[in-house]
C-alpha cells in the first residue's frame, strides 16, 4: 500500500522544492507520512513538520549522512533531536568542510571563465550548497547538457571539477545519531554492490554501534531485490524501511511517494514500526 515516502530530499540540501512544498506535494500524492532526510543537514525539518500540521501529513525529523565503510555509504537517522549537541557539532563540521571544498571548486570555475562566485550560488540556491547546484551553473555555461551530464564527465570522480571532501566514518555517524535521540537506517543497500557475504558484514558491522533498521523498499529496486533485503532485515532484527529519495527536478524519474515507474509502495505500518524503536 501506498502511504508513507520515509526518503525525500528538499532545497535544505539537494532537492528544488523547498520543504513546505514538498509536503504540499506529498499531501498531493495522497501520503500519510513522509521523512525529511536531507543530506547533512536538518535546516529543512522545522518547515515541513509545520507544513505538515496544516495539510494533514504526519512529518518525519531525519537526515541522510554520506559515510564510508570502505566504500561510500549512506545512513539514514530518523526522530532525531534537532537542538541535540552531538548532531549540532557533526552537521557543523560538515558544513566546514563543504564549504571548503565548494570555494575551491567556484575558484576553479572562476580561472576556466565561468562567471560566478560562492556568495552568489547561496544567494540562489541556499546555505547548503552541492553537486547538483554546480551542474546547473555548468549547464548555464553551455558546458553540461544536464545533471547526469554533468556528473559523469565534469564534477564525478576524477573529473576536472571534482573535489575531494573528508568523509566520516560509518561508526561515529551511526553513533551520532544514536546520541542525538535517533533511529539509525542503512540507506538503499544495493548502492554499495555487494554481494550477500558482504553486504552482511557490513550490517554485522553497523549492528555494533546501533544500527536499527535497513531501507528495503527504494525507487528502482525489483521484487526480487525487495523480497530478498525483507528476509534479510527480518532475519537480523531490524525494521523495514523504504522511500523514493525524491529530488524533485534533479531527479524528474522520481516522484515523492511513488518511486520510478510507480513501483515504490510502503505501508504505514513500517512507520507504526519505526515509533516502536524510537520509543525503546
Amino acid at each position: 500500500m501506498r502511504e508513507i515516502d520515509l526518503h525525500v530530499h528538499t532545497t535544505a540540501s539537494d532537492g528544488t522544492e523547498r520543504p513546505r512544498e514538498t509536503v504540499e506535494l506529498a499531501a498531493k500524492a495522497g501520503l500519510r507520512a513522509i521523512a525529511i532526510t536531507d543530506h547533512d543537514t536538518v535546516l529543512g525539518c522545522r518547515e515541513a513538520i509545520e507544513a505538515g500540521q496544516e495539510l494533514g501529513v504526519e512529518v518525519v525529523p531525519g537526515i541522510e549522512f554520506g559515510t564510508k565503510f570502505g566504500i561510500a555509504v549512506h545512513m539514514l537517522g530518523y526522530y532525531l533531536d534537532l537542538e541535540a549537541p552531538a548532531l549540532t557539532a557533526m552537521t557543523r563540521s560538515i558544513v566546514e568542510d563543504r564549504d571548503q571544498r565548494n570555494e575551491k571548486t567556484v575558484k576553479l570555475m572562476q580561472e576556466n571563465g565561468i562567471n560566478v562566485t560562492y556568495e552568489e550560488m547561496k544567494q540562489r540556491f541556499g546555505e547548503v550548497i552541492g553537486r547538483p547546484h554546480f551542474a546547473h551553473i555548468l549547464m548555464e555555461a553551455g558546458l553540461a547538457e544536464d545533471v547526469q551530464d554533468a556528473f559523469s564527465r565534469l564534477l564525478g570522480k576524477g573529473m576536472k571539477y571534482h573535489q575531494y571532501r573528508h568523509t566520516l566514518e560509518i561508526e561515529e555517524v551511526i553513533e551520532c545519531i544514536v546520541n542525538s535521540g535517533g533511529v539509525a537506517v542503512l540507506a538503499h543497500p544495493f548502492q554499495y554492490k555487494k554481494n550477500d557475504a558482504e553486504l552482511r558484514e557490513l550490517i554485522e558491522h553497523c549492528m555494533k554501534f546501533g544500527l536499527k533498521g535497513m531501507e528495503c523498499r527504494y525507487s528502482g529496486y525489483t521484487a526480487e531485490q525487495v523480497a530478498y533485503l525483507e528476509a534479510l532485515a527480518e532475519e537480523y532484527g531490524l525494521i523495514k524501511t523504504g522511500g523514493s529519495d525524491f529530488h524533485g527536478e534533479n531527479k524528474p524519474r522520481i516522484k515523492i511517494g511513488r518511486g520510478i515507474d510507480d513501483n515504490l509502495e510502503v505501508p504505514y505500518s513500517w512507520l507504526e514500526e519505526l515509533k516502536k524503536v524510537k520509543n525503546t
